[in-house]
């Protein structure tokens, strides 16, 4: 099934791109009368579902077409190829994630309900397209590739900000060693990753549920140590 895939989305070549690999011929016109911004952001919806689901190597542009109900040279006409589809899709999931957690931080490390204030800004940001957090951690890019550096640079950039907060947290708490916050860094990130996957295999657990949840979680650390 995999390979059929394959097959379906190569036989389908690349029109010239411009942005996103959009072409002159389709900017300003949507399909079936919705405006093309709106018919835009529903494909990479579909898109960030299909990828988040399958990989970028299994996903599927005729299963994208038909979760939006366009036609599959459609997304060709408006994205140019699979490649610039997904790029487009770990832009808009990516840029979205990186602001919240920005956000989500700007209280400072020394407000002990910090983590959960950040996991709580992942959840809702990622609430009704869960499985996009797999489109920026997809395993199938090819390496070396301009997918792989692509994604590479939007997790460096999430990865600065748990840097950055784990840090300024244990410099609050009068501790110093940078290995001990690289190594509290990568246990945050660990534990965003695992409770994300969690949710993913949940969906009766809203973001709601899950924030609640944390901060269950985190008081009981708390109070054990």
């Amino acid at each position: 099934m995999t390979t059929a895939r394959a097959s379906d989305d190569a036989s389908h070549p690349p029109g010239p791109a411009s942005g996103h690999g959009r072409t002159g011929a389709a900017r300003g016109a949507g399909t079936k009368g919705v405006p093309r911004a709106r018919r835009e952001e529903q494909i990479v919806a579909a898109a960030l579902e299909e990828f988040g689901r399958h990989g970028h190597a299994s996903a599927s542009m005729a299963s994208i077409a038909r979760r939006v109900g366009v036609t599959k040279p459609m997304l060709y006409t408006y994205f140019g190829s699979k490649d610039g589809l997904y790029l487009a899709c770990l832009e808009h999931i990516a840029t979205r994630l990186v602001a919240v957690i920005d956000a989500a931080m700007a209280p400072g490390p020394s407000d002990e309900r910090l983590p959960q204030t950040v996991l709580t800004a992942i959840f809702e940001a990622l609430e009704g397209r869960r499985r996009a957090w797999f489109v920026l951690y997809d395993k199938t890019l090819p390496p070396g590739s301009e997918l792989r550096l692509a994604a590479q640079r939007h997790r460096e950039a999430i990865d600065e900000l748990a840097a950055s907060g784990t840090a300024a947290l244990l410099r609050d708490h009068g501790h110093e060693d940078p290995l001990d916050a690289d190594a509290l860094k990568h246990v945050w990130t660990g534990t965003v990753s695992a409770l994300v996957a969690w949710w993913v295999s949940r969906p009766d657990q809203s973001a709601q549920d899950m924030s609640a949840r944390c901060a269950r979680l985190f008081s009981a650390v708390r109070s054990s140590s």
